[in-house]
Formats: C-alpha cells, structure tokens, sequence
C-alpha cells in the first residue's frame, strides 16, 4: 500500500477509469443498447438469445467494472470520491439519471403499452422480447410486471455482488447482502412463476411474493384475492393462514428479538435494491431535524391510510346476517375498533415515556380519527370511512403502490438518497419501526470515548439519522427509523459502534456517560447524588 497517498479532500481528484473499465462500461452499454432496440420493436432474429446475451453482458459489465475499482484497495472504507462525482453529489448527472429511472417508472406503471405489452399476451416491442424467458419460467407470455422483475433482480444480484465486493472486510454486510440477493430471486422472482406453471384449468394458485407481508400486499385481503385462496383449495387457504401469521405472530416476534432489521435489510426486496443499486447515493439522505419530523408524520399517516383502506375493503365484501356469518360487518368492525383500543392502551400504559410529546398527540390524533369514522358509519349506515371501499382502494394503490413506491421511491434515488420510499413510505417500516421502539431488544450501542466525530457514520446512513451526535454522548442508538444496515458500523474507522441484541433494561439511556461508557460508573454517580441529598 503507498502510504505517501494523499487522504485529503483538497488533493488530487480521484484517477480516471482505467483501460478495463472502459471496455465492461462498452460491454454493459451494448447490452442497454439492445435493450433500447427491442423497445423500438426491431425484430431481432433467434430473440432468445439476444435477450439472454444481453443481460449476461449487462450482469458481467456491472460485475466486472467493480473488480476492476475496488481490486487495487485494500479491504475498508471505500466511500472516497463520492462528492467529486456529479452522479453521486446531487449534480447534474445524478438529476438527469433520476429523471430518466422516474420517466422508466411512469411509463411502467401507467404507460405499459408503450413497452409493447398487448392484449392476450400478443406483445411487442421491450415486453415482447422477455417472452422467451417467461415462457421459459412460468409457461406464459411476459407483462410489464415480468419485464420489471427480471430487471429488478438482475440489478439486485449485479449490485450486490459490487457491494459484497466493496465491503469485503465487514462479515455483516455480506451475510446481509447475500441474504438479500437470496430472498429476492428465488421468494419475489422465481418461486411466483414457477407457481404459475403449475396452474391448469382445474387448479390456480394465485401469484404469491411470499416474502410480502401486509401492508406491503396490501391486496391480499381483498375479496377477488381471498376467492383466488379458496378456490386453490388447502394450498391456497395454508398461504392466506400463512399471510395473516405473518402478521401478527412472525414480525412482532423476529422484530423482538433483531429489531426492523430481520425485514427492511435482510429480506424486503425494495430494501435489497436500495441497498445494492442504491448504495452510491446513501449519502445524499437528508440529516436536518425538518426532515425527520416530515418523515414521522408522513409515514405513519401512510399507515393509518393502510389501515383504514384495508378496514374499508374487507368490510365491504362481508355479510351482515349474524345467522349466516360468523364474521359479519358489525363483528369486524367493532373487533377492529377493541383491537386498536386494546393495543393503544397497553403502548400507552407501558410504554407512554418511550414516546416523544408529538407522537404522543399524533398516536392520540390518529385514534380518535380511526375510532370516529368507524362510530360514524356503526351509527349512522353510511359508507366506511365516508368513501366506498374501491375508492379509498384504487386511491391507496395509485398514490401509495404506484407513484410513491415506485415513481418517487425509485426515481428519486439520485436526488434524494436510497431510501427515500422507506424513511417516508413505507407502511411496513412504519410498523417495525413502532415495534423496534417501543420493545425490541435491538439497538446499536457507542463507545463514545472512542468516537473522533469524523462524521463518516452520520453522512452515510442512508435513513437520515445523525448517528454522530448519539455516539458523541455515548448514546445507545434506538430509533424508529433505523434498518440495522450496518453501514454507520461498516465505516466508523475506530470501532465506536455495534450492532447488538441485549435486554430491554437500559436500552434508552440518554444520560450515559461519555468517558468509556461505563454504566456501572453512572449509576455511581446517581447514588453520590442521592447520599448529598
């Protein structure tokens, strides 16, 4: 290694690509080339192994332009450069790539007959040339959604690669990473359609990501889905059972014990794209206070409109007739209604000091909403939420599903970091992030005596938090919003913070002491005081 190599920010700017690099760049921007080809509809002879072709070529320029960077340095912290690059630092290239991927995203979701998608899988263009591969896979004709997918999970398992390869010294982040590429390609890309291929007119299971959870697939409790359940017979009635479980028994009880982490860093696939494709611009994640008070309220809004669109929904396709029904509208409601009393009662019992004054009034605001409309249309008989159920559904799916969580989510990562959908979003983290608050054993824990406020932990975590001011005090790091990336471990060059799994006692401590973090000596000092009083 030379040790003569300046490590200012003020020194040379970084080496140009080098002769290999060039030619994986040309290597992967031929096969974006053909790519671009098929979407103009030019019939490209043997269509299989164009496409084939080209996404081994587009998988191995991503792969080898990474050995080619990372090969020369040493394993560590390899975030150098990413403020001299107009794509990294919020420049122009960064803007131009951001509004490219948004106009991909709005011509995907609203726009998909521009990529060739037909009526009766009579396709052209982009979508047509996927046909082989999906035929391949599930037997049928490729969509938008196929197209999108195969795309998705290449970037994943590219990216991924580059990001194994780039924290090769930090054993978390490739077990995570792995774990990632893992749950997206075999549970959210291949087992789906090797599902469909099993399908026959007798018998369909319905297209199951069986790593979403509700309110991610917030689809899945509506009345077409629930019949598409039943009529698979027990398979399709184990995976319904399976999705409600997931719900209220397997998240609360991993999120116990490993925090949001388990999920949002280990298996979410929205989560492994901005982990992986997303990872140069986790810098540009906002850190103001402004920020992180429009996250809180914007994101658990998000959740309470989950709540009530799916309350609204399954409402509207149960009978009334007790005689009949079991569960009618009446019982689901006012079930609903026990339930989240219940639930904020225990928070607010037990858990009312872990919570800040504004989200004490916002738990208190958006109860009394939830708990007023449900009375309203108990007494008064008019529609749930004083909107029929498709309304609030088709609303939900086109602000939340499609333009935040894929317009915004994604398009928007060179602008305004990687994680923007799951920091303002996302439903599901706002739920972990509940859990993991209020009674998870997860924290991240600093040794502020060692702590040389380089800011590195801070500027690259990819939620917004300014993990520097907790580990200048000594502070255990315990907040909704955090993945448990690792990233803020990853590059702290002293080792000041860790990932850990410890009991509920002391977990928030926000009078630890700086000097070696020693809480034995704390509760000395506690005990001083209390012997001169």
């Amino acid at each position: 290694m030379d040790t003569t190599t300046s490590m200012s920010i003020a020194a040379d700017p970084p080496a140009g690509a080098s002769i290999l690099q060039k030619v994986w760049a040309f290597l992967g921007t031929c096969a974006l080339g053909i790519l671009l080809l098929a979407s103009f509809n030019i019939d490209l002879p043997h269509r299989q192994w164009w496409l084939y072709g080209s996404l081994t070529l587009l998988t191995a320029g991503i792969i080898g332009y990474t050995f080619e960077a990372y090969k020369n340095k040493p394993p560590g912290i390899k975030n150098d450069g990413v403020w001299h690059s107009s794509l990294t630092n919020g420049g122009l290239l960064g803007w131009l790539l951001g509004v490219a991927i948004t106009f991909f995203y709005v011509i995907l979701y609203f726009y998909p007959q521009y990529l060739g998608l037909g009526s009766d899988g009579n396709n052209s263009g982009l979508v047509a040339f996927f046909d082989p591969l999906s035929r391949l896979l599930s037997g049928n004709p490729a969509s938008q959604w196929f197209v999108y997918g195969t795309l998705y999970t290449l970037g994943i398992l590219a990216f991924g690669i580059k990001f194994l390869w780039k924290y090769r010294h930090n054993r978390y982040e490739k077990l995570r990473t792995l774990s990632v590429m893992f749950f997206q390609t075999a549970f959210a890309f291949l087992i789906p359609e090797f599902m469909a291929r099993l399908n026959t007119d007798d018998f369909s299971l319905p297209y199951y990501d069986l790593k979403n959870i509700w309110p991610l697939n917030y689809y899945n409790f509506e009345q077409w889905r629930i019949d598409q359940f039943i009529t698979a017979g027990d398979i399709g009635l184990a995976l319904l059972i399976f999705g409600v479980v997931s719900i209220f028994i397997i998240t609360p009880v991993l999120t116990y014990y490993y925090g949001k982490r388990w999920y949002c860093s280990w298996v979410c696939g929205c989560g492994g794209l901005a982990e992986t494709v997303g990872d140069p611009f986790r810098q540009l994640s906002d850190k103001s206070v402004f920020a992180w008070k429009v996250e809180r309220w914007v994101v658990h809004s998000v959740l309470v409109f989950s709540v009530l669109m799916t309350t609204a929904v399954v409402h509207s396709y149960l009978g009334y007739d007790a005689q009949k029904y079991w569960l009618n509208k009446d019982v689901f409601l006012i079930a609903v209604a026990l339930f989240l009393t219940v639930l904020f009662a225990a928070i607010w019992k037990f858990k009312k000091e872990e919570l800040q004054k504004d989200a004490r009034y916002g738990a208190i605001g958006y109860l009394a909403v939830i708990l007023g409309l449900i009375g309203i249309h108990y007494l008064s008989g008019s529609n749930v939420f004083l909107f029929q159920a498709e309304t609030l559904r088709s609303t939900y799916g086109f602000l939340i599903g499609a333009v935040f969580s894929g317009v915004i989510g994604t398009g928007f990562y060179p602008i305004f970091g990687n994680r923007v959908w799951c920091r303002f979003g996302c439903p599901m983290a706002a739920i972990l992030g509940l859990q993991q608050r209020l009674f998870s054993r997860f924290r991240i824990t600093t040794n502020g005596g060692q702590c040389i406020s380089c800011g590195n932990c801070s500027t690259y975590c990819e939620m917004g938090i300014d993990v520097r001011a907790y580990a200048q005090k000594g502070e255990n790091i315990v907040r909704a919003s955090c993945v448990g990336c690792g990233v803020c471990s990853a590059v702290c060059p002293r080792g000041v913070l860790k990932l850990e799994n410890g009991p509920l006692e002391g977990r928030i401590n926000s009078e630890a002491v700086l000097t070696g973090n020693d809480l034995d000596l704390l509760d000395l000092i506690k005990e001083e005081k209390t012997w001169k009083n």
